[in-house]
């Protein structure tokens, strides 16, 4: 993989050199992001760039015009661009529909350097949920999220995650008690008023019954068919409960 590699940073190198000579903000995510923040590093082919959707479309034709094969993949949260094996994803949303990124995300933003280029990479809060969600057969980021959140323990705004869970605070919750159950010895990295926050949110919910629809299309795409399809549950994606229509669910 170490050759491939060095293969590809030129490619790289010159994607990022283009996109800020032509001033198309973007923020990099994915692995290498991960191991500005935990030291985790995965060598990898693939190149996560992250945008606002009204600039996803500047920077397919920005590579287009370079050359190289550029597609909108899905309407509300994915490009891509590759260079012979390999991609650069554009991502301007979640594939689930929950949201799309916006100016905040480059408020918070780190900065570093990668290909030796100046770069700003993802706040290790938008990483952590954004990861939240992915919860495939084939791809779950939960030992992700834990080694965030022991990367990046001293400096987390518990605050500002919680905010961006919303309404979907019971992934967070679910998250902190994985980092428990990981990290035995370092349970009080996570502070403890964020732990009674949460699970006074989950007491207060009581016995209760929420409504009768299916949120597990929010963390897979797949694994939840049966649920909305033979069972009938109304998918979380869709509106008027989610974001999505058919058409986007299915790109």
């Amino acid at each position: 993989m170490g050759n491939d590699l060095d293969r590809v940073r030129p490619f790289y190198r010159r994607a990022l050199e283009d996109l800020r000579d032509a001033k198309i903000p973007y923020l990099i995510g994915g692995a290498y992001a991960l191991g500005a923040h935990t030291g985790i590093h995965r060598e990898t082919k693939d190149l996560d760039l992250f945008t606002v959707p009204a600039f996803a479309p500047a920077m397919l034709q920005l590579f287009s015009d370079l050359g190289y094969a550029s597609k909108l993949v899905a309407r509300h949260w994915l490009g891509k661009v590759t260079w012979e094996d390999a991609v650069v994803d554009i991502i301007f949303g979640f594939r689930n529909g929950v949201s799309q990124l916006d100016e905040s995300w480059f408020d918070h933003a780190d900065d570093a350097v990668l290909f030796d280029v100046p770069v700003r990479i993802l706040a290790p809060e938008e990483m952590i949920w954004s990861k939240a969600f992915v919860m495939e057969r084939e791809r779950y980021d939960g030992a992700d999220i834990a080694h965030l959140i022991r990367g990046r323990a001293a400096d987390l705004d518990w605050d500002r995650l919680i905010d961006r869970f919303g309404e979907h605070w019971p992934l967070l919750l679910h998250y902190t008690v994985l980092f428990g159950f990981i990290y035995p010895a370092e349970r009080s990295t996570i502070p403890e008023w964020v732990v009674r926050e949460l699970t006074d949110r989950w007491r207060l919910q009581g016995g209760a019954a929420g409504p009768e629809i299916c949120q597990g299309t929010l963390l897979s795409h797949l694994q939840y068919v049966h649920d909305v399809q033979v069972l009938g549950l109304p998918d979380a994606r869709l509106l008027p409960l989610g974001n999505l229509t058919e058409q986007g669910i299915n790109e």
